[in-house]
């Protein structure tokens, strides 16, 4: 089956694509060091993208020539206008791109979608706009018309969702906030993931269940089974940190796996001598100062992120054994975002780290498009 990935970034739902058995037959992106990565990684993508990947305005695609030739519209668009470090400006922002995305499954008419944006969106300041998406994403095919408001065009919507009328395009919708860390992504990520199916294929679909969570981590790492595993002495003040002891009270989610945590995903990078992997170079300068303190490497990572203006240090380093702190090196940070290492980044550390910060998990997207693919593989329409 094949996809349509817009606003693919560094590439991390595309590489979910590919490893859960979609081919990518087009690529769209306008940044130019995240074109260069893609390029660079089409063979591992599956990306039958003609060419290079070249940096492009989705506003000046038709997607009509993809009618009938995708199965699968995925992306995230552009989370800054609804980020919460953002300037939160929703639909006054230039830069709100779920208009294009909406256009794209009106003029290709997929069998399925999958977006990913910031857990800003789902703020309460946010809801009616939030609906006013969903509204969108189930029926692309009604236009927001010349000069019309969009709460006027959402009230039209309502009014036809309501009303119960049949159109020609119509998506059942499902979106999810989600914790990375609960899908076996060795970070504490938030995100917003929106699922579509066609409702003319009459497919019954669920989000998938969590697999992990924090209560079996605490268990193993209660019982001793955590330490060791990595052959070191239990860390106690570990198990005083007041939302690990709360987890002890919900000992009915131990049957999950434990949740990956930084250690698990990097030990055996803190091994291998720099400069001997791809993005696997020393950067010098993290400090700890509060609000800075970097990730534990006996819990899932802090969030990464890629700042406006800069990486942000604390969320971006880790605290060392010993007690200092270290920066990811970019091959780590792609490690905490679970892709793999034959994966290679453009760019200087602060380019790669941009990239990867903005990225979806692989294994978080993977879990969501392994069950699209496999139920929509049953489908014969």
């Amino acid at each position: 089956m094949k996809a349509l990935e817009l606003f693919a970034g560094g590439g991390g739902l595309a590489m979910a694509l590919s490893q859960t058995g979609f081919e990518t037959a087009h690529v769209v992106e306008w940044d130019r060091w995240a074109c260069d990565t893609l390029s660079r990684n089409k063979a591992l993508l599956k990306c039958r993208h003609q060419g290079p990947i070249q940096p492009t305005d989705i506003r000046s695609i038709n997607f009509h020539g993809f009618e009938g030739k995708v199965d699968i519209v995925t992306g995230g668009p552009p989370c800054q206008p609804f980020s919460l470090g953002g300037k939160h400006q929703a639909y006054d922002d230039r830069r709100d791109m779920f208009p294009q995305a909406i256009r794209a499954l009106r003029e290709t008419k997929p069998k399925a979608f999958m977006f990913e944006n910031v857990k800003g969106l789902t703020r309460a300041s946010f809801q009616f706009y939030l609906e006013y998406i969903q509204l969108q994403l189930a029926y692309p095919a009604i236009e927001k018309r010349d000069n019309e408001d969009w709460t006027d065009h959402r009230r039209r919507l309502e009014q036809h969702h309501t009303a119960n009328h049949e159109t020609d395009l119509e998506y059942r919708v499902i979106p999810r906030l989600v914790n990375a860390a609960d899908y076996g992504v060795p970070q504490r990520r938030e995100r917003l993931i929106i699922v579509g199916i066609r409702a003319d294929l009459n497919l019954e679909w669920h989000f998938p269940v969590a697999t992990h969570s924090i209560e079996a981590l605490v268990n193993d790492q209660w019982n001793g089974t955590y330490w060791e595993r990595h052959g070191i002495n239990p860390r106690t003040q570990l198990l005083e940190m007041p939302f690990v002891r709360a987890a002890l009270k919900r000992p009915e989610l131990i049957p999950l796996q434990p949740w990956k945590t930084t250690r698990d995903a990097i030990c055996d990078l803190q091994q291998v001598a720099f400069s001997t992997l791809p993005n696997h170079e020393y950067r010098a300068g993290a400090k700890s100062y509060p609000g800075h303190t970097g990730s534990d490497l006996d819990l899932p990572s802090k969030t990464l992120k890629a700042g406006v203006h800069g990486v942000p240090g604390g969320e971006n380093m880790f605290v060392k054994d010993d007690g200092t702190v270290r920066y990811f090196t970019a091959r780590e940070a792609a490690r905490i975002q679970s892709f793999p290492d034959n994966y290679v980044f453009e760019g200087a550390w602060s380019e790669a780290m941009r990239q990867i910060g903005n990225a979806v998990p692989v294994d978080l997207a993977a879990v969501v498009t392994r069950q699209l693919f496999h139920d929509l593989s049953s489908v014969t329409v």
